[in-house]
């Protein structure tokens, strides 16, 4: 490793301090973990952090600022501000999404940066974006993996989707969850949820459609004698109103508001005796990786994510039948082992040294200039049934391993 500090932009959060979604944790750690070698810089949605609140620097990064939000269809200007920010004093651009891949051909073609790049899992797919944003997401993707030097899957299933379709062998690095703390349940949360002082299963998630909260509260529905804590944002989309109007009279579904203090949600997710991940798109789900770091039992939608993340180890449903009868049949000792089997593989894989110091790999590799590795898609070898449907994978979102 060289002596010398690089400058690295960190690009597609919505900032730091960390207190909104994945990237924000991950971006968290990776300061925390490489400042000592780089110097780095973390881009931030001045909507989401007030002037009263901002610092020029935390955990040793500088903090930019712009006046935009950082999902959503700003998202596409966020970034690419950000990323033509960048170009006047970083070594490596660290993009973290597909949003503002529009303006990578740019960048390599009028410039010496080095381009790692995160693709987010497969985010055209998710059923929350319309036609159009789709079409650009889809045609971003494609811009990422061909334009970055260095490409990161978060799972294997995304590595092999891209090696399909692109001909480029990602580099998979996941999530880490050791931020997550078991702690006992307070007096006080016990008090204001009185159904925590007995056996419940625990879910938290975005109130979206691929993430299957239709199936979740159908299967639960069906089962009063077991009770389930939601947590979400129920407000935000007439999804999760239409849901929460036609399932908060039952007894056993408590349906709550987002929470955002971490000491209480770990609380009320650690003491769970089952946790539910309902998640069909995306790779490496953070929510899944912090459940098994706290050891708590998965039954996961068996999408091919899910079964690498807990490599085929957790129990799986497709529909909210499957669901509830795999909750019937499974006892309370086979919860517990499941539970520990789930310790030792987030020990094992998803911890934030580790995923730094894969990071930290990537920086060097990307720093050392060496040619990327390409392989022939095999899809290419699809031949005449793919050239007659023409854009058929488009119509057919769920050929790759869904």
């Amino acid at each position: 490793m060289s002596n010398e500090k690089k400058n690295i932009a960190v690009i597609g959060t919505v900032g730091l301090p960390a207190c909104y979604g994945g990237f924000e944790t991950l971006a968290e750690h990776l300061v925390g973990h490489l400042h000592e070698w780089h110097a780095l810089t973390v881009y931030c949605s001045g909507k989401k952090y007030a002037p009263e609140v901002r610092t020029s620097h935390y955990r040793g990064a500088r903090l930019v600022y712009l006046p935009l939000e950082a999902n959503g269809v700003q998202s596409i200007l966020y970034d690419t501000l950000s990323i033509l920010h960048a170009l006047w004093y970083a070594d490596v651009l660290l993009v973290l999404g597909v949003a503002g891949a529009w303006v990578l051909p740019l960048v390599r073609w009028f410039t010496r940066k080095k381009i790692i790049i995160s693709i987010d899992g497969i985010e055209w797919k998710r059923d929350k974006w319309g036609r159009m944003a789709k079409l650009y997401l889809w045609w971003a993707e494609k811009m990422a993996v061909k334009y970055a030097h260095i490409d990161i899957s978060d799972n294997e299933s995304i590595q092999d989707y891209t090696a399909l379709r692109y001909g480029s062998l990602s580099r998979i690095i996941e999530y880490g969850a050791d931020h997550t703390q078991r702690l006992p349940l307070s007096t006080e949360l016990k008090a204001k949820y009185p159904f925590l002082r007995h056996p419940y299963a625990f879910k938290v998630c975005r109130i979206e459609p691929e993430n299957n909260i239709h199936t979740v509260l159908e299967a639960f529905a069906q089962l009063p004698a077991y009770p389930l804590v939601l947590i979400g944002n129920w407000a935000n989309s007439d999804y999760g109103r239409q849901l929460r109007s036609r399932y908060q009279a039952q007894p056993n579904l408590h349906l709550l508001d987002p929470i955002y203090d971490q000491a209480i949600l770990d609380q009320m997710r650690g003491n769970a005796v089952l946790y539910v991940h309902g998640h069909s798109a995306g790779g490496t789900n953070p929510s899944l990786v912090e459940a098994m770091y706290l050891g708590l039992p998965i039954v996961a939608f068996g999408v091919s994510y899910n079964r690498t993340t807990t490599e085929g180890k957790a129990g799986y449903f497709d529909t909210a039948t499957d669901l509830s009868a795999w909750v019937q049949s499974t006892d309370f000792a086979t919860l517990q082992t499941l539970g520990q089997t789930m310790r030792a593989i987030a020990e094992r894989r998803y911890t934030w040294p580790l995923i730094a110091a894969k990071y930290e790999q990537l920086v060097e590799e990307a720093l050392a200039d060496l040619p990327k590795v390409r392989i022939t898609p095999a899809i290419s070898n699809m031949g005449a049934a793919l050239a007659e449907q023409g854009l058929g994978h488009l119509a057919h979102p769920k050929m790759f391993y869904e």
